[in-house]
């Protein structure tokens, strides 16, 4: 063993080092240094087990945790480690089918598609195969079940033969031809990779057998993350042997959407009987009183392995749960503190805020800026920056000021309406020649224009213009957005591609509409009319920030995209039923999923944690009065401090010193809230609803009344029997397909039978 190998490894750790026979799982908890057991696991392999570097295969999910675990093992080992295959599940497959391409009936110089190709390819086999109109039968929401076929190791005639639906026989037609053209393309997707591999080595023993003998240990990160395709290669290669350790933690299992299995990691000791369970409780990472609710919190799961964080870094401030009037109130308490804990001296980059879905990082954003505090939005683009956000202001652009070439050219074909590059260019030229503007050209398509399709598609998006202009001197900004979102197709264009990232555009786009009614609702003297509203977000989304202002920035993520991360300060916003949890999740029952991303973005946090929620809350493009979210109920008051916040907002106190901030802009004194606190949250007052500003309320639905052995009927699932009854609002229901289910009784689609 090399010297000081084991040194400052808590025993756990260690036992997880030094278990290096047979499988282990290793349950570890967030910040219990889960990197630190992987890495000297497998210098102790190479030290004291006769185990060469190259007969090590150490699997991670992403390539920054990759290059994180190479760098710490060479540290560690040095040049003893050249040789090992530390890698993603797809660099890895991707390594065995080059060597193994000839048996699959591939070159091995095959090409590996990236998205934009995937998607291209499926719009061809639709258009030049199937005779079917993109529009109607969106390439990208057909490529993501394609996708999760393959993820489950479902090929195409499988796929055809358990189709139901029209939609599903299509995606059954292009899958089949789509894997067709990729083969005679000699070439894969990223899922191809994985269903490939699992194939040849589950159909070629010898093949599986030679790996086999080759990686004689296989290492696995984050293994609650696997989908099924990735369980069977990880058995494939470890089937003769049995020599792994999978580490992770059912807790943070929060990927199910993206074909994520938690059965997984539940399952492990059953798939490898003789299993050795260590257990990773000391967190290293956050306070007592952080680790106490967060663990308060993910006790309420079933789908679970038992474990409880504790940390010797002391009990720390207690977690702080505020509520607030609305999103506005919400902003200005967290740029309140933000700007609080700047003057105490911790960096913008000390500082994150988590949110369920990125809409809601929209009111936040817009008062940082105006404060001139840097931030970052990460995982996404900022909120004016998002493609449907500047595609839906590019239609208003149009219609205030119809000389814009630039924001006509955006939406010429935004949907796609059949207005290729080719046409806009004949438009374009035709303009210049008759020294007309672009919306004029649009009227004289019949001389401008060849073909007869391109015609007739620029005649229709003229006459939307055309319809949608005479609206503009009676309607308010928000009804003209509603309808050019509506008329145009934009948002029916996005419904119909049924994937996770076109729901959350929708949520943008509605929230853009809540933008204009806060805008046409203010009580300054400024005019409410389009060109100023257009004008006001132009000078909100210049971001105007130098070089200096990017080192050090406060972030702003989703609460997917926060895994794997930690701040000293966090902010959790949204804590509301229908928020987060969300109301999707609420109405499948999904509560489990939920409550793990709330136990994930809790636990990011080191220092200083809040949770707000708000009385009332503007999202969506809809005013609605919910709920405090049912995680709060299950904090311990012990550690936890409750705030109301009364709206006597008076200013926020600029930053001491805060990189790149420019002079002005920031009110004389510290901000003025009234405060009343009390030890625990069930003491709180419950919110009462507030008066929707110029949109229609959409109560929370009164649901059933239901006591234990009463039969109910779920839209989705059936008739189950309520087994158990936790409060007014959630019962606990066992439908017979589906299980034991968490319901939300007034979200979730059930009635009393």
């Amino acid at each position: 063993m090399p010297a000081g190998l084991l040194d400052g490894l808590n025993v756990p750790q260690r036992d997880a080092v030094e278990s290096v026979n047979g499988a282990v799982l290793v349950v570890a908890g967030a910040g219990s240094g889960k990197t630190r057991v992987l890495t000297h696991r497998i210098a102790n392999l190479v030290a004291n087990h006769g185990v060469r570097a190259h007969e090590i295969l150490a699997i991670t999910f992403t390539n920054r945790a990759a290059r994180e675990m190479v760098e710490r093992v060479n540290a560690l080992m040095g040049a003893s480690s050249r040789g090992m295959w530390v890698m993603t599940f797809h660099a890895a497959c991707a390594r065995i089918l080059r060597k193994e391409a000839e048996l699959i009936g591939f070159r091995p110089a095959f090409t590996i598609y990236d998205q934009a190709d995937q998607v291209r390819v499926v719009r061809d086999v639709l258009e030049e195969e199937l005779d079917k109109d993109p529009k109607r039968y969106p390439p990208r929401g057909i490529h993501a079940r394609i996708s999760d076929a393959k993820n489950r190791l479902i090929g195409p005639e499988r796929f055809a033969e358990e189709a139901s639906g029209f939609f599903d026989q299509t995606v059954a037609e292009v899958y089949a031809a789509y894997q067709r053209r990729l083969a005679r393309a000699g070439a894969m997707d990223f899922d191809d990779l994985l269903l490939h591999a699992v194939q040849l080595l589950e159909s070629h023993t010898a093949v599986a057998s030679r790996y086999a003998e080759r990686f004689r240990h296989v290492l696995v990160d984050e293994y609650q993350d696997t989908n099924h395709a990735q369980y069977r290669l990880v058995r494939a290669l470890t089937a003769h042997h049995r020599n792994v350790c999978v580490v992770g933690d059912s807790d943070q299992s929060v990927y199910s959407w993206r074909g994520a299995d938690i059965r997984n990691i539940l399952d492990f000791e059953q798939d490898f009987p003789n299993a050795r369970t260590v257990r990773l409780e000391q967190n290293y990472r956050s306070t007592q009183h952080i680790l106490d609710a967060a663990n308060a919190v993910i006790e309420n799961n079933r789908d679970r392995q038992p474990k409880r964080l504790w940390s010797d870094l002391g009990p720390g401030e207690r977690v702080r749960v505020v509520q607030c009037e609305d999103e506005q109130a919400e902003a200005r308490l967290v740029v309140t503190q933000v700007a609080r804990m700047l003057n105490e001296g911790y960096a913008a980059s000390d500082v994150a805020v988590f949110y369920r879905t990125n809409a809601q990082s929209r009111t936040i954003e817009d008062l940082l800026r105006r404060h001139d505090i840097a931030y970052q939005v990460v995982g996404g683009l900022r909120f004016y920056d998002r493609a449907e956000v500047k595609d839906a202001l590019a239609y208003l652009q149009v219609l205030g000021n119809p000389a814009d070439t630039v924001a006509m050219r955006r939406v010429i074909n935004a949907p796609r309406r059949g207005i290729g590059d080719t046409t806009v260019s004949r438009l374009v030229q035709h303009a210049q020649a008759f020294g007309i503007t672009l919306r004029e050209a649009l009227g004289e398509a019949e001389s401008a224009l060849p073909n007869a399709a391109a015609r007739k598609a620029v005649a229709a998006f003229n006459e939307l213009l055309s319809s949608l202009e005479s609206l503009t001197a009676t309607a308010s900004v928000a009804e003209l957005l509603l309808r050019v979102l509506d008329d145009s197709g934009y948002r029916d264009a996005l419904l119909e591609e049924r994937t996770v990232e076109a729901r959350g555009k929708l949520e943008n786009l509605d929230e853009l509409v809540s933008v204009a009614r806060e805008f046409e609702s203010r009580t300054d003297d400024g005019p409410r009319d389009l060109a100023t509203f257009l004008q006001e977000l132009s000078l909100v989304s210049d971001a105007d920030e130098d070089e200096h202002a990017v080192r050090s920035l406060v972030t702003l993520m989703t609460l997917h995209t926060a895994k794997g991360l930690e701040f000293p300060i966090v902010f959790l916003v949204g804590m509301e039923d229908g928020v987060f949890p969300h109301a999707r999740a609420i109405d499948d029952g999904n509560l489990e999923e939920e409550r793990r991303l709330c136990y994930v973005g809790m636990t990011r946090a080191r220092e200083h944690l809040t949770l707000l929620y708000c009385r009332s809350r503007m999202l969506f493009g809809v005013r609605n009065s919910n709920p405090p979210s049912t995680f709060l109920a299950e904090l311990p008051d012990s550690a936890i401090e409750h705030e109301r916040l009364r709206a006597t907002y008076q200013s926020i106190a600029r930053p001491a010193a805060v990189p790149g901030a420019r002079e002005g802009g920031w009110g004389p004194g510290r901000a003025g809230w009234e405060r009343e606190r009390s030890s625990g949250f069930r003491q709180a007052p419950a919110p009462t609803p507030a008066a929707p500003a110029r949109a229609p309320t959409r109560p929370r639905p009164e649901g059933p009344i239901l006591g234990t052995g009463d039969t109910v009927r779920h839209t989705k699932w059936g008739e189950g029997i309520v087994i158990g009854v936790e409060s007014a609002d959630i019962v606990l229901v066992r439908f017979p397909t589906q299980g034991e289910k968490r319901l939300h009784v007034g979200y979730a689609p059930i009635e009393r039978v």
